[in-house]
């Protein structure tokens, strides 16, 4: 896994902590039909490293389209927070950005396959070094 990719997968990872946390101690019960009240600025802050995140993964394809995915849901939260939600719906807007968030921590944690521009790269990193037997 090359440093930019390392990067936006660590990332994902600590935004998907981030809001199950939030799912399990701010969203309120689940059932409730009481609004729901999150922090929007913790809303935000997580909202821009996602959209960082997002920015940052331009390059790899699936993962990408996850990231966006849940960027426009986070999107929608924000939104309607504080206050516009009761907790179900709160919830259900919790579960459509983890959704895709952990499809992208799947894409980014499978090995990439060595493209051919990938073999060059290491072929004159290589020779700018020096062939060693």
């Amino acid at each position: 896994m090359n440093a930019e990719r390392s990067k936006v997968y660590y990332t994902a990872v600590f935004l998907h902590v981030s809001f199950q946390a939030i799912k399990r101690s701010m969203a309120g019960r689940e059932s409730d039909s009481l609004p729901c009240w999150l922090d929007t600025n913790l809303l935000m802050m997580l909202s821009r490293e996602l959209r960082a995140c997002r920015d940052q993964g331009g390059y790899l394809g699936d993962a990408r389209q996850a990231l966006d995915a849940a960027y426009y849901h986070c999107g929608l939260l924000l939104a309607q927070c504080p206050g516009g939600l009761n907790s179900k719906l709160c919830h259900q807007h919790l579960d459509a950005i983890l959704l895709p968030l952990q499809q992208a921590i799947e894409v980014l944690a499978a090995p990439c396959a060595m493209s051919s521009t990938g073999f060059w790269q290491a072929t004159a990193r290589r020779l700018r070094r020096g062939w060693r037997r």
